[in-house]
């Protein structure tokens, strides 16, 4: 699959989801910068909001396997992974899969599960693979984590560490709708037997496994690769930064570069490109200081000043 048809392939998919999601277009192509960077994507929003039917819609307009998984404060890794169970025919142990074994997993409200259940996640989202009792086991290819949490409640939360913050490509959140979205979901519920929302399948598997080859493909001038370096290497010495973003941060901001240039049908990155997934690839990946935090500061408000400092190359 070339650009252009990996391209018109996501356009599809996006077309399709936003048919049974009401959001912006901005909200879809943040997920499927993760699904063409091979990442998983992080949802930071209120209930109600639609997290759920859009992981959903992604996983089935994809031609995916779904699984959700609701994390609770008594969630057990077993129940995440899977585990081994003795079959007394056989006289012997099989391993019985986990929801994690799917293509797409909502790993909804995760950080509501305690700190071990959170870290059977890190092996899973990094090497695609879980470990039980010694024993490894392969996920699904493409594997795929949507998870979200509620960013109002505290109450028996966990917050997750920054080690497993940055396992995630993007973190977005999908927002109220305006007025007239939510008009339009008013009608929908008037009349649901009838106008129930459905997404059918754009892609098969194969697809989706040549679509996230294609940004390999995408060309990187080597002034952009500076321009990415100094981005990321600026948010170090911010002074409202204690931590900032990682080698592996900068890796992430080079992929969602060459995804967002493909979802633009373009063989080559732009600076408009890494300015444009900067802050949802960024943001959440920054420590910022204990004075930074009292005083209210906002990541993406750190990225957007880090972007504005940093001399943007000239592309001919």
């Amino acid at each position: 699959m070339d650009i252009p048809e990996a391209s018109e392939a996501c356009g599809d998919v996006l077309a399709e989801v936003s048919k049974a999601v009401i959001a912006e277009q901005e909200f879809f192509e943040r997920i499927m910068l993760g699904v063409l960077s091979r990442g998983h994507v992080l949802l930071e929003d209120v209930p109600g909001t639609g997290k759920t039917l859009s992981a959903r819609s992604v996983a089935t307009a994809l031609g995916l396997s779904f699984s959700r998984v609701q994390f609770t404060p008594d969630l057990l890794p077993s129940d995440v992974t899977g585990t081994n169970i003795y079959n007394e025919r056989e006289k012997s142990f099989e391993f019985s899969e986990g929801p994690i074994f799917a293509n797409v997993v909502l790993a909804d409200e995760i950080n509501r599960a305690p700190p071990k259940t959170q870290a059977a996640l890190l092996e899973a989202m990094e090497e695609a693979q879980v470990t039980v009792d010694g024993e490894t086991h392969e996920l699904p290819k493409p594997f795929f984590v949507i998870a979200t949490q509620n960013p109002v409640e505290s109450e028996g939360t966990f917050p997750l560490p920054e080690a497993q913050i940055d396992r995630f490509v993007v973190k977005t959140e999908i927002g109220y709708p305006d007025a007239d979205g939510e008009v339009e979901l008013l009608r929908r519920r008037v009349g649901r037997e009838s106008r129930s929302p459905s997404v059918r399948s754009v892609l098969t598997r194969d697809e989706v496994m040549d679509v996230r080859l294609v940004p390999e493909d995408v060309r990187v001038d080597e002034d952009l690769l500076r321009y990415m370096a100094d981005v990321a290497r600026t948010t170090r010495t911010d002074r409202r930064v204690e931590v900032g973003v990682s080698p592996r941060g900068t890796q992430r901001l080079l992929e969602a570069s060459r995804a967002r240039a493909v979802l633009s049908g373009r063989a080559f990155v732009t600076p408009d490109d890494v300015k444009r997934v900067a802050p949802a690839v960024l943001a959440h990946r920054l420590v910022l200081t204990p004075d930074a935090q009292v005083n209210d500061v906002a990541k993406a408000d750190v990225v957007s000043d880090v972007l504005g400092r940093v001399d943007v190359p000239t592309v001919e």
